[in-house]
């Protein structure tokens, strides 16, 4: 929702890291990680003999003065939502917990970036890798899940969840994704590697979308400690001191890390969150020119280093922050400054202006996860303007030369400070075997907030179940409360669009931050509501009300909002189209100015026929044409008396043109007719007709036992009388007019013959007919005579009503004024909990606006598994 402040030039070689995830020693999520960072935790356990010994670790293997009592532990490395991607228990029990835990994570990372997968149309890419697997060697074959042989299928489907191979692929099948899935392997600098190469798919337009990382479960230590061996890679003291005299070794830990990308120029363009910018990276290898195989070498390092930055096309001394390799080893430190030194210098002779530090030093040496890890805490120091410390540096290695060299190692926390230039930084990953990676990452580009102008903002959570829904609401608030700079709307518009809806669901209509924060802890029922959907692709019956139901300044702030645009565009349509039919402005009648006298004088207005009919046509249709651009469609429709009209209108019977003409039409008409009286009767149709009240006509049945009488004055007052004396409840209805009564029966022949000068078209929406209480067939849709008889004729609302009931699943919606309709249908006697009724405006009397209750509607029905067009809800952003 946020949108660029400005589009820099050149941008299209950018990469935009717009999502990220992790789980790290330490740390179960991003937010948890920056503050270990921030803070400086070592996320390095030091264990006792008694945690050890309930670990299974033998005593003899604890007096061993080799034996280090500490390690760099991944939390939970055994639990896997199975059922949330549609695995067995089996399956399951029998995939490498590294596929399991980047599954999750990917997840994760793409609700970051906030994309519900599902609705992203583009193709999207994964590439990533992932450590040895012990998994399989420990577990696996020991249990003899490969004994046998033999059976090629079973062999098969263990081997697709234990082979390193599948796992991007195995992504990419359970989240439907379409781009590349590329598994990438190049040991220690697996996921930096991989993420260059997503790079590269994003600007070869192989993917629009990238998903890139890597994983490393070490089972071997990851609830116990290790034995040092001299001059090994492990650390003799459980301690990573990247750069420092003392530095003998790293801390095998475990971990994931995933980052979203896309390009920069369309990331801008969707509004998306972006967290900084891969400006240019670089890969090689050292080839043999260097010690051994596992030894690292000057100028492969360097050639990397310098490709990278000439690919961002930026010079040396506009990075200001290096994230190394940094494994804390006595050779490979001082060869990695010195690859750094030699490629800085062949653009700047500054001394110490960049400092450097290793995320190694506080979770360890994550293997296929490290370079992610790197990448995702130079990001996360980028975003926050922030360097933390490298730990565990006190005296620099003697071979380190960092006076003469452009470095020194960070090892305090301070402001990331800009200069002329963006902050940049740099990113390393050297492998084993020689593959080098090296990125140059720059701060996201300033962004203007989009903070919307609407009173009311509505936050949705789902989940698969009830339990899962709680923690989402506390995890909402807290992200709420933590994060007081982020705007509302923001958070409204991620997780409506940027989120997956699932079968458990809650809705909280807040007005802003402090206000969504108390709401989701106090869960005020009137305003925080959840639900479980029972039913999947509900019918939707669009009910339009008649005469009655209108009031002044109904809808007047949703006419004046711009997430309903389309409801201003479709009224101002009709205002025109209107125009050379009225002699009065409907406008200024329906939105009157907030003075006392003009609006009495609307009220007043209102109230006259020819006036009320084309003043709940043009509102009933803008109100529809609103629900249907979100969405909502009818799969059928019915209307009370003129709302039929709408109806009508709405399935293609009559275009809008010759329908508002026809309902100005009829309110004259009925307005010139003499004056009358309606008097509704608790009686059913047969109860009320055994009667014979005299010279009253059925005007409606709207409900089992609820009629509608019409007539003269006289008649109604006599049969007021008489239903009282008998001790029949009734009411008198507040019209001037004896509508569909014989009292109409002079001006329908005039109506009649305008109707048969339109041309009336089959339905193309099923609706049902006032007149029979059934479908509407096409013949009588496009029947002038039936138009005259409607009318006259009794509005048999009723039985349609009944019939829209015998559907548990039925989504009843009223689209006008008031809630007369659904009253109707709630008093019904066929009416189940299981049927959802909601209306789009509220009653005159209740003490808020249009805009609250709309949203409000709006969240119900997509708590009862309706499906939002949120890309037309929202306005672009951009306009």
């Amino acid at each position: 929702m946020a949108r660029p402040e400005e589009f820099p030039e050149n941008t299209d070689l950018d990469i935009a890291i717009v999502g990220m995830a992790c789980r790290l020693p330490g740390a179960e999520d991003i937010e948890s990680f920056w503050r270990n960072l921030h803070a400086g935790i070592e996320s390095i356990n030091s264990f006792t003999d008694e945690e050890l010994l309930a670990c299974g670790v033998s005593p003899e293997v604890l007096k061993d003065p080799l034996y280090i009592k500490a390690g760099a532990q991944l939390k939970d490395v055994d639990l896997f939502d199975a059922s949330f991607f549609g695995y067995t228990p089996r399956e399951a029990a029998e995939t490498d917990p590294q596929h399991r835990i980047f599954l999750e994570v990917a997840w994760q990372a793409l609700e970051d970036a906030g994309y519900d997968i599902s609705r992203y149309t583009n193709p999207v890419g994964v590439y990533a890798g992932c450590g040895v697997n012990i998994y399989l060697l420990m577990n696996l074959m020991s249990s003899g899940c490969m004994s046998d042989m033999q059976d090629i299928s079973a062999l098969q489907g263990l081997m697709n969840g234990n082979n390193k191979d599948s796992m991007t692929t195995t992504v990419a099948y359970k989240l439907n994704l379409r781009g590349p899935g590329i598994t990438v392997q190049t040991a220690c600098s697996t996921s930096l590697a991989a993420t260059h190469v997503a790079c590269r798919g994003l600007l070869n337009h192989e993917a629009d979308m990238a998903i890139a990382g890597g994983v490393w479960v070490n089972l071997l230590h990851n609830e116990g400690g290790y034995l040092y061996q001299p001059g090994a890679i492990l650390s003799p003291d459980g301690h990573c001191r990247a750069f420092d005299a003392k530095a003998a070794g790293t801390v095998i830990g475990s971990g994931v890390g995933v980052v979203v990308l896309k390009r920069l120029a369309d990331a801008q363009a969707e509004g998306d969150t972006i967290h900084a910018v891969i400006k240019g990276s670089a890969i090689n290898n050292d080839g043999s020119a260097k010690a051994g195989y596992t030894a690292p070498s000057i100028e492969g390092q360097a050639e990397v280093i310098l490709a990278a930055q000439a690919n961002a096309g930026v010079s040396a001394d506009t990075i200001s922050y290096v994230e190394t390799h940094g494994t804390g080893t006595k050779i490979g430190d001082p060869i990695e400054i010195a690859a750094l030194t030699q490629a800085f210098r062949e653009s700047t002779d500054k001394r110490g202006f960049c400092g450097i530090g290793s995320v190694k030093t506080n979770v360890g040496h994550l293997d296929a996860a490290a370079g992610v890890a790197g990448l995702i805490k130079t990001v996360l120091a980028l975003k926050y303007r922030s360097l933390p410390p490298s730990l565990n540096f006190e005296q620099p290695n003697p071979e380190i030369d960092f006076a003469s060299s452009p470095f020194y190692v960070n090892t305090e926390r301070k402001a990331w400070t800009n200069g002329s230039t963006p902050r940049r930084a740099g990113v390393s990953s050297f492998g084993i075997g020689g593959t080098n990676v090296h990125m140059v990452v720059e701060e996201a580009p300033a962004i203007i907030s989009s903070e919307s102008s609407q009173d009311w903002q509505t936050l949705m959570l789902s989940a698969r179940s009830a339990s899962a829904l709680e923690k989402a609401v506390t995890r909402l608030q807290n992200h709420l409360t933590a994060h007081s700079e982020q705007p509302l709307s923001d958070v409204a518009y991620t997780l409506q669009v940027g989120r997956k809806n699932f079968s458990y669901r809650t809705i909280a209509l807040c007005r802003d931050r402090e206000d969504a924060v108390m709401l989701l802890q106090n869960r005020d029922e009137d305003r925080f509501m959840t639900q479980h959907v029972a039913f999947e692709n509900r019918p939707v019956t669009f009910l339009f009300p008649g005469q009655g139901s209108q009031y002044t300044n109904m809808a007047r702030d949703l006419y004046h909002n711009n997430n309903t645009l389309v409801f201003r565009q479709e009224l101002n349509r009709c205002f025109d189209l209107l125009k050379p039919h009225l002699d009065f402005d409907l406008c200024s009648i329906l939105f009157p100015d907030n003075n006392e006298e003009d609006l009495a004088l609307a009220s007043a207005r209102l109230e006259q026929t020819e006036v009320t009919q084309p003043a709940l046509f043009v509102i009933e249709y803008a109100l529809a044409k609103l629900w249907m651009s979100w969405g909502i469609q009818p799969t059928s429709m019915i209307g009370h008396s003129v709302g039929e009209y709408v109806a009508a209108c709405l399935a293609g019977v009559i275009s809008l043109e010759d329908a508002l003409q026809l309902v100005a039409m009829r309110g004259r008409l009925l307005q010139q007719m003499n004056k009358g009286a309606m008097l509704a009767v608790m009686l059913s149709e047969d109860e009320l007709m055994a009667l014979k009240i005299a010279d009253c006509d059925l005007a409606a049945i709207n409900g089992p036992a609820f009629c509608v009488l019409s007539g003269t004055s006289a008649a109604i007052d006599a049969a007021e009388k008489r239903l009282a004396e008998q001790d029949i409840g009734c009411r008198r209805l507040h019209v001037s007019h004896a509508f569909h009564s014989s009292m109409v029966e002079p001006v329908v022949s005039v109506f009649v013959d305008r109707v048969a000068r339109v041309a009336l078209r089959r339905p193309k929406i099923p609706f049902f007919s006032n007149l029979s209480g059934d479908w509407i067939t096409p013949q009588e849709a496009m029947d002038a005579g039936y138009w005259g008889r409607h009318l006259r004729g009794t509005v048999r609302f009723n039985n349609g009503l009944q019939k829209l009931l015998e559907n548990e699943a039925q989504v009843i919606l009223e689209v006008g004024p008031g809630e007369t309709l659904i009253t109707l249908a709630q008093r019904h006697p066929s009416a189940r909990p299981e049927h959802l009724m909601v209306s789009s405006l509220p009653h005159p009397n209740k003490n808020y606006g249009a805009q609250k209750h709309l949203w409000l509607s709006l969240g119900k029905l997509w708590l009862n598994g309706l499906t939002i067009d949120w890309e037309s809800y929202y306005p672009k952003f951009l306009s």
